[in-house]
Order: structure tokens, then C-alpha cells, then sequence
């Protein structure tokens, strides 16, 4: 493994024949599901993709935050992906980016829970956000 690590340094050239500080190329494609979802995209890069869908839903809020909406993220992980990936519950994988997605969205702002509200104590919006990794690229990191 080290030797092909040289050689591809020592080449200036990646497996996939890109140079070394050259990107992937990246196409971005919105409202796939438009049936099954009120908003989604397919994000590709290079031979890895990924597809998010959001669904709106109207509901109670917790109680303790009666004045916001809720957000939540699921990631599935598709064996057809990678064959590191199981069918099943969610691994912990899934659950930690998840967890990071979340996260990410809440304290960058991105989503007021506040203006999420319909009416304090009764009605809020709730926001659902289903990512799926279909299709994963083998990267050899160097």
C-alpha cells in the first residue's frame, strides 16, 4: 500500500487519473420527489450520492418549548451503497451523522424554530429531513 501511495504522489496523479488538487465533479439536481416529499435533492460527487427529502407535518409541540417548531433528521445508511452498510435498524454510523446533520442545521441558523410556531401550546410545524446515502465511491485517501 505504501508503495502505491508514492507512486501516486510521486505522479501527481489520483486511481481516477485526476491530479491531486482536483475536484470531483458535482451536480446538484432539486425536487426528485415531489410525490413523496415537499421539497428534495440529489446531491452527486464523483460516484458518491446522496438523496434528502423534507416533509412538513403539522403537530402539538413538546411541552417545553411550546413557542417552537421541531426538526427532525434521519439518515439511512443503503447496503446497496456500500457493502459496509446493513439493512436493519440504523447503525452507529447512521445515528451519529444524524446526530451531526442536526446539529449542524440548528446552530447555523439556517432554521428559525421559532417561526416554526403556528400558535404557542397548540400547532407547530414539524420538519422531517430523510437523507439516504444510495451510492458510495471508493476513495483511497492520501
Amino acid at each position: 500500500m505504501t508503495d502505491l501511495i508514492l507512486d501516486i504522489l510521486n505522479n501527481g496523479k489520483r486511481l481516477d487519473k485526476r491530479g491531486l488538487l482536483d475536484y470531483r465533479k458535482i451536480e446538484i439536481e432539486s425536487g426528485i420527489s415531489p410525490k413523496s416529499a415537499d421539497g428534495s435533492a440529489r446531491v452527486k460527487i464523483g460516484d458518491t450520492e446522496v438523496v434528502a427529502g423534507v416533509k412538513l407535518e403539522i403537530g402539538e409541540p413538546f411541552p417545553d418549548t411550546p413557542d417552537e417548531g421541531s426538526l427532525m433528521v434521519n439518515v439511512e445508511l443503503l447496503p446497496l451503497a456500500s457493502p459496509e452498510f446493513e439493512s436493519g435498524p440504523p447503525n452507529i454510523d447512521a445515528i451519529e451523522l444524524s446526530r451531526v446533520i442536526d446539529r449542524g442545521i440548528r446552530e447555523s441558523g439556517s432554521i428559525d424554530v421559532e417561526k416554526l410556531c403556528i400558535e404557542p401550546g397548540k400547532k407547530i410545524w414539524m420538519v422531517f429531513i430523510e437523507v439516504s446515502r444510495v451510492k458510495t465511491q471508493t476513495i483511497l485517501y492520501v
